[in-house]
C-alpha cells in the first residue's frame, strides 16, 4: 500500500472534515486551519479569555470586564482578543467606547468534531 492511499482509506468526501483526528489523516488545508485555532489557544491568557467569554451569562462580555482579571495592560488584552477573533473563535461589536465579545459556537463545535469525531461532538454526520 502506498503512502498516498493511506490518506483516503475509510474517508468519504462528505465526512472528510468531521471524522476526527483518529478517523483519517488531515489534509494540508484542514491541518492549517486547525493549527491556527490551536495556536490561538496555546497561550494561557487567550485560553482564559475564551473561557471567561464562553462562561458569561448572556453570552457576551465587555472588554472593560475582562481587563481587570489580568495583570496586563488593556492594549495587551485587546491584542489577545484580536488573535482569538482572527482564529475564528470569537466575534465582537463596538458599542460606544466599549467592545463586546462573544464566542462563536460553530467554531467550538468544529474544534470538538475535529478532536472527538462527529458523533462524540454531537454533530450529525
Amino acid at each position: 500500500m502506498s503512502k498516498q492511499e493511506l490518506g483516503v482509506l475509510g474517508q468519504d468526501a462528505e465526512d472528510a472534515c468531521c471524522g476526527g483526528l483518529a478517523a483519517a489523516p488531515l489534509n494540508e488545508d484542514q491541518a492549517a486551519d486547525l493549527a491556527k485555532v490551536f495556536k490561538a489557544l496555546g497561550d494561557p491568557v487567550r485560553l482564559r479569555l475564551l473561557s471567561m467569554i464562553a462562561s458569561r451569562d448572556g453570552g457576551e462580555v465587555c472588554v472593560c470586564e475582562l481587563t481587570p482579571a489580568f495583570e496586563l495592560s488593556q492594549p495587551t488584552i485587546s491584542h489577545h482578543l484580536k488573535l482569538l477573533r482572527q482564529a475564528g473563535l470569537v466575534d465582537c461589536e463596538r458599542r460606544g467606547t466599549w467592545v463586546y465579545y462573544w464566542v462563536l459556537p460553530a467554531a467550538l463545535e468544529r474544534l470538538a468534531a475535529a478532536l472527538l469525531g462527529s458523533q462524540a461532538a454531537g454533530v450529525s454526520a
